[in-house]
Order: C-alpha cells, then sequence, then structure tokens
C-alpha cells in the first residue's frame, strides 16, 4: 500500500494541511502529457503547480486518455484535419492498483497510474485508464479520448472520474475532508458518497465543494434519468430517490443544478461570472452559496526568466531586445508550417485560443476592406497569427478555422498555425506583441491566456469580458475594445463590436507601436506589474483554501 509519503514526497504546510481532493476532466501540467483541451485543463494545471510550489494538501484525480484530445494535423489541401494517435508516458508510475467500478451494471476494471509531484512540479496527479486487458474491447473505449462524442461512452467517463476516484481514494485509505469537483463531470461522485455516509445528504454537503466554468444553459451537460439510471450514473440510488433527494423535476438531469444541490459551497471563476451564475441558478430551491473566485495562472511554469528580469529591472532595452528574441523563435515555426518569414519589427497580432464560434476569431474580416488596408498597410506593418483547437466534432467551427486559413493563405504576413498546446501556447504568447481577445459579451466565464501574454510582455487588445474587467485599465494596462449594447441583435452587437475592433487597432494599437515606444514599454510594463498577484495561481490556490475548502 502506498503512504501519503510515497505519493506527495513532501509535507504539507501547515496553513494548507486540510485534505483536498480535485477532480477535473483534464489537466494541462506539461506538453509531454496530453490529457486536455483548453482553458479547463490549463487552468486546472496551474492549480496543481501552485499547490505544490505553496506545499497543499491537495492531490488532483484525472484521466489518461490513450489518444488524448486529439492531434491537430493538416490534410492533402493543408487544411485541419483530428488525428488520434495513442500516447506513451514513461514518467507514470504504476502503483499496481487496478479496481472495478460498476458501469451499467457490470464491473468495469480501472487502472490507477501516479504522476508524482517531483517529474513537472506539481501537487500528485492519479490518472485512472480503463484500457487495460482485463476489459472487453467497449469498456476499454471508456478512456480512448476526452471528451467522446457518443453520449454513453460521455456518461460512463464521468462514472470513471467521479466514482472511480471516490474508490481509489478510499483504496489508499485517504480520506479527504473535501472533495473539489472542477467542472460538473466528475458528479457520479456525490452518488458514491451518498452511499458511503448512510444516505445522508448532510454528510456529502460538508464534504463536497464545486466549481462550475460554463456561463450559458446549453452548455451545461444534461442527459435523461433513464440512461443515466442504466448505466450505474446514481450508483445505488433509483431514480425517484435521486428526484426526491434532491429535488429535481423535468425530464434531463442536469449536471451543474445537482451539483449545486450536493456541495456545501460553489464558485464562478470570475467575478462577472460568479454574477451570471447566481443570476443563472439562483431561482433554484436547495442549491449552495455561488461565490468568485477569479482564474489565475502559474507565473514559474509561464514566465520567460530574462524578459521577467528585464520588466522587474525597468530595463527598456532589455525588454526590446528580450522580445525580439522571442519573436524570432516564434517565427521559425510559422516559417516551418507556413513558409511565410516574419519580421521581428513588425508590430504582431495573435489571436489564439479554444476555436468555438462564440469566440469570433474572424472578426477582424467582418469588415474585408478594412481587414485589407490593415494587413496591406506598409507605412505601418501588421502581421497576424491565428491558432486554436475546434472540438473534433464541431464542424461549423472546423469550417470556420479552415475558412481563416484558407482566407489568409495569399497573404505573407498572416498565417495560422495547428497544434495549439501548451507549447505552442507558450512560444505564441512570448512572441506576440498584441494578444487579441474577441468573445461575445458574457460567454467567457474567466478566460486565461491573457494573463500569461501578460507575463511575457505581450499587451491585451480585448473586450470586457470574463477576468478582463478585474485588470483592465484602458489606454494604462490594456486596450479595451468598447462592447455593443447587449439589447442588440447578435448580428448588430458582432458588426458594432468588429468596427470598434478595428477602430482600437487603426486610431490606438498600430500607431503606438510605431509612434510613440515609451508609450507601448509603459502599458506593456503596467500590465505584467498588474496581472501579478492578483491573476497568479499562488493567489488562486490560496484563496479556494481560505474561501472554499475551510468549513
Amino acid at each position: 500500500m502506498m503512504t501519503k509519503n510515497d505519493i506527495f514526497g513532501y509535507t504539507p504546510n501547515d496553513k494548507y494541511n486540510t485534505a483536498v481532493a480535485y477532480f477535473s476532466m483534464e489537466f494541462a501540467v506539461d506538453q509531454a502529457l496530453k490529457i486536455y483541451s483548453g482553458g479547463l485543463g490549463f487552468l486546472a494545471g496551474s492549480h496543481l503547480r501552485s499547490a505544490y510550489e505553496l506545499k497543499q494538501n491537495l492531490l488532483g484525480i484525472g484521466m489518461l486518455w490513450k489518444y488524448g484530445y486529439y492531434d491537430q494535423g493538416r490534410d492533402g489541401d493543408a487544411l485541419m484535419k483530428p488525428e488520434f494517435i495513442e500516447k506513451q508516458y514513461s514518467f507514470l508510475q504504476d502503483p499496481g492498483i487496478v479496481f472495478t467500478v460498476p458501469v451499467h451494471d457490470a464491473p468495469v476494471h480501472v487502472k490507477a497510474w501516479l504522476l508524482k509531484p517531483e517529474t513537472f512540479g506539481s501537487a500528485p496527479l492519479f490518472l485512472l485508464s480503463t484500457d487495460i486487458p482485463e476489459n472487453d474491447d467497449q469498456s476499454r473505449t471508456i478512456t480512448r479520448q476526452l471528451y467522446d462524442p457518443n453520449e454513453t461512452t460521455r456518461v460512463a467517463q464521468s462514472i470513471i472520474l467521479g466514482i472511480g476516484g471516490a474508490m481509489l481514494l478510499d483504496i489508499l485509505q485517504i480520506e479527504p475532508a473535501v472533495y473539489h469537483m472542477n467542472e460538473g463531470h466528475s458528479l457520479p461522485l456525490n452518488f458514491y458518497l451518498y452511499a458511503k455516509h448512510n444516505n445522508n445528504l448532510d454528510e456529502v454537503k460538508k464534504r463536497v465543494v464545486f466549481t462550475t466554468h460554463t456561463p450559458e444553459m446549453a452548455g451545461n451537460e444534461e442527459h435523461g434519468y433513464g440512461l443515466l439510471k442504466d448505466m450505474s450514473f446514481f450508483y445505488h440510488m433509483q431514480e425517484h430517490e435521486v428526484r426526491s433527494v434532491l429535488g429535481l423535476e423535468g425530464d434531463k438531469f442536469n449536471y451543474t443544478l445537482a451539483a449545486l444541490k450536493f456541495a456545501r459551497k460553489a464558485n464562478g471563476v470570475s467575478k462577472l461570472h460568479g454574477e451570471v451564475a447566481r443570476q443563472m441558478w439562483g431561482g433554484n430551491p436547495g442549491i449552495c452559496e455561488i461565490i468568485s473566485i477569479t482564474n489565475a495562472q502559474n507565473k514559474t511554469y509561464w514566465k520567460d526568466a530574462q524578459l521577467d528580469d528585464a520588466i522587474s529591472k525597468n530595463d527598456d532595452k532589455g525588454i526590446i531586445q528580450r522580445k525580439k528574441e522571442m519573436k524570432r523563435q516564434l517565427f521559425k515555426t510559422v516559417a516551418d508550417q507556413c513558409g511565410k518569414l516574419f519580421n521581428e519589427d513588425t508590430l504582431t497580432i495573435v489571436w489564439a485560443r479554444r476555436f468555438a464560434g462564440y469566440k469570433r476569431a474572424d472578426m477582424m474580416m467582418y469588415d474585408w476592406e478594412r481587414f485589407l488596408n490593415l494587413v496591406n498597410n506598409t507605412d505601418h506593418p501588421v502581421q497576424i497569427i491565428w491558432a486554436g483547437k475546434p472540438y473534433p466534432e464541431d464542424y461549423s467551427a472546423i469550417n470556420l478555422f479552415n475558412q481563416v486559413m484558407s482566407r489568409v493563405k495569399p497573404f505573407a504576413n498572416c498565417a495560422v498555425l495547428t497544434g495549439y498546446e501548451l507549447g505552442l501556447s507558450a512560444l505564441l504568447k512570448k512572441g506576440a506583441d498584441v494578444w487579441l481577445n474577441t468573445p461575445r459579451m458574457y460567454r467567457e466565464a474567466s478566460g486565461t491566456s491573457g494573463m500569461t501574454a501578460a507575463m511575457n510582455g505581450a499587451i491585451n487588445v480585448s473586450l470586457p469580458d470574463g477576468w478582463v474587467p478585474e485588470f483592465a485599465r484602458d489606454k494604462e494596462n490594456c486596450y479595451v475594445i468598447q462592447p455593443a449594447d447587449n439589447q442588440l441583435p447578435t448580428e448588430e452587437k458582432d458588426t458594432q463590436e468588429a468596427r470598434n475592433l478595428m477602430d482600437t487597432l487603426e486610431s490606438l494599437v498600430v500607431p503606438a507601436y510605431y509612434n510613440n515606444q515609451a508609450q507601448w514599454l509603459t502599458i506593456l510594463k503596467k500590465a505584467a506589474a498588474d496581472i501579478v498577484p492578483a491573476f497568479e495561481a499562488g493567489r488562486m490556490a490560496d484563496e479556494y483554501y481560505e474561501k472554499m475548502y475551510k468549513s
């Protein structure tokens, strides 16, 4: 049997001695461990890294995805193609633990792997896999790919994460004071705890906290009660018991609503998102309090040490020199993927994040004439880079990605990069002069990429959604794109905000970069100073202990 010392390798700090198990479907801990898709994983990875730095008594529970999320390749026409390639990880430790979890009233064998803290500098992380010889072919597919498009497979993934994760902790004889659900995927955990604690809802509530990341109803997962019951999602509970205990109505079982009824406390991931979450769910009886803890990113992992040193010393010459060096590194990837040679002295705008329709990757192109004027301006030239991964079954987002790629193909100063994972994300943030963020308002729960961009000398140009209102001081530490009146029709808002974006770029951003270097550097340094500690994950990890984990 593994001891706690075998798992942690360090003695937790007395300030953080409350034992916490942190459940998440994805963790972006290192480029070498491809078990994440986007912001949720980036957030969870930074949380584990800062928990390790603070020596918190926290361990992660996740899934070992055989094919990862997917590899973003290109087809014969150089358009995006999802590829599913088996991954190998020799750095994971095998503690020799195999156990069974009921799925569809049949035992599925689950093997646990351990990512030790010293491997990548993170809190310990247990990863669960069903891809082992003891299982039949169907059971082995449960941990094949993150967010499998098949509904029953997705439900089974939640069962393995939630019930399997809780069972693993019992096998290890670890009794967390707190079970933290990062998003609703691990919800079956609560039904296991309900049975374990003699069908006492109050005993579950004492132990569970919940973080919601989804600011719109359609994004909150729900399924029919019959399917969930048949698949053993409710562990040993019957449908009528679930409805009665949680006070639920309707044909669909909503993960987020159930999580808010099981938890003693929940949080949104920015102040704005906390308000939105309270508006969304506040009318439901029996839900817990919803507070806000704004997402953050781990500076130790994301910063460029040389640039950070130059910023801290107010060394303008050092900042300029290092930014050019980092741009050259990024431009090697641009040349390799796209055959285009970018210039380190040219203003470089980057739009890079998960590809989804509401994020409006093509917003600069809404007025094509203005876009052409921007990219063809020889007096004040710009270079633009796009990157991001759509969900592999989101064909409209894939189509948008390919449209952007096709439209900018003729331009030597525009590039679309594939393979948006931790490594490319870091390169882009370090090589960007401008980090562009264009979501439809109130759709971005938090967003964190702009935080790490600011740590690396990229200036945010953003709509004031998610975390941005807590940070932004227009023309002092960023440039804020004026949002349209929220009462307007969506198409009209899109048009107006695209116009406001181009006005901001043409009249403020481009002239400042070329004509007022002192102002540009002042904004860059102010942004770096304002990011830490407010948006550094050490603050966030500490705040979770203070506001969520202490009973």
